[in-house]
């Protein structure tokens, strides 16, 4: 947690000296609670995820996906997670619902090391089924399955990008050819203007597998200075 907390203030205190109108983050589990959570249809999360006795949230069981009350266009989230051995999760972004389902873009979560075959764009911090990473110069930072690690995303306008543990992974425009090419060759190249929507709720996703997070902030960038 030490370290989170050292790089989160730093961000903290360069963001509000460069981005005078960018807003202070909000903790998305504040007083371990759910507040500003809900299932998909609408209703309370009452199963599956539960608050550790170190605070941090769990995903035991079924437990559904659970987004956000409130939309969000152009934000800076943190956050730290763990995912079990063998697991497989993620978060989406600015997600909406198309047709019955509710998609958007995927900040990767699993145990990489248990999927030595699966498609380098399901690796943890991809840009899940799209990108692996947008760089070959951009490598991962593993640490052990029982080390929390931390994650970051930045989204403003159609830009999008991820980090694992301090390091830049995806770097990504949402109007880019390469961002098409990348959609065609995916899950969603028949899901019309995916990824391509100005805003959307966040998404914690249930896949089957134990997944933990803590300090999970955010903040809103909307009439701000692109974030370097």
């Amino acid at each position: 947690m030490k370290s989170f907390l050292a790089v989160f203030a730093m961000c903290i205190i360069v963001g509000n000296a460069g981005n005078a109108g960018a807003q202070n983050y909000t903790n998305l589990l504040q007083d371990r609670a759910l507040h500003h959570w809900t299932l998909p249809a609408g209703t309370p999360v009452e199963k599956g995820w539960v608050f550790d006795p170190d605070g941090a949230l769990h995903l035991v069981g079924k437990g559904d996906n659970i987004l956000t009350h409130c939309e969000y266009q152009n934000f800076d989230l943190w956050f730290d997670f763990r995912i079990s051995e063998k697991g497989n999760s993620g978060i989406k972004y600015r997600v909406q619902k198309f047709g019955t389902s509710w998609l958007g873009p995927e900040y990767q979560i699993q145990d990489d090391a248990a999927f030595p075959r699966q498609s380098a764009k399901h690796q943890t911090a991809s840009l899940y089924d799209l990108v692996d990473r947008s760089k070959p110069a951009f490598e991962r930072r593993y640490l052990p399955l029982s080390d929390w690690s931390v994650g970051r995303i930045i989204v403003q306008n159609n830009r999008i990008r991820h980090w694992m543990n301090g390091n830049l992974i995806i770097d990504e425009h949402t109007e880019s050819q390469h961002f098409s090419d990348a959609v065609n060759a995916s899950k969603f190249k028949n899901t019309a203007g995916f990824g391509r929507n100005s805003s959307g709720r966040i998404m914690l996703t249930d896949h089957g597998s134990e997944v933990w997070y803590r300090n999970v902030f955010i903040r809103n960038l909307n009439g701000c200075a692109m974030v370097p």
